[in-house]
């Protein structure tokens, strides 16, 4: 019964870490899609832009900083 639930709790931290890894990885932009990313944000018309957009590219401004 021991085993069993050792087992079990280890299971269960492998299964926590794998997503909090996937998790931390799984939205990294690459320097490509950073570059065209930069370049729709400065070719931006703010009043015609929609919200997705321009939190994106506040986004982008402050992970520059």
């Amino acid at each position: 019964m021991s085993k069993l639930m050792s087992s079990l709790v280890l299971a269960a931290f492998a299964t926590a870490s794998m997503g909090a890894f996937a998790a931390a990885h799984g939205g990294a932009m690459s320097d490509k899609e950073k570059a065209e990313m930069t370049e729709k944000c400065a070719k931006m018309d703010a009043t015609k832009a929609d919200d997705k957009m321009k939190a994106d590219c506040k986004k982008l401004m402050e992970m520059k900083k």
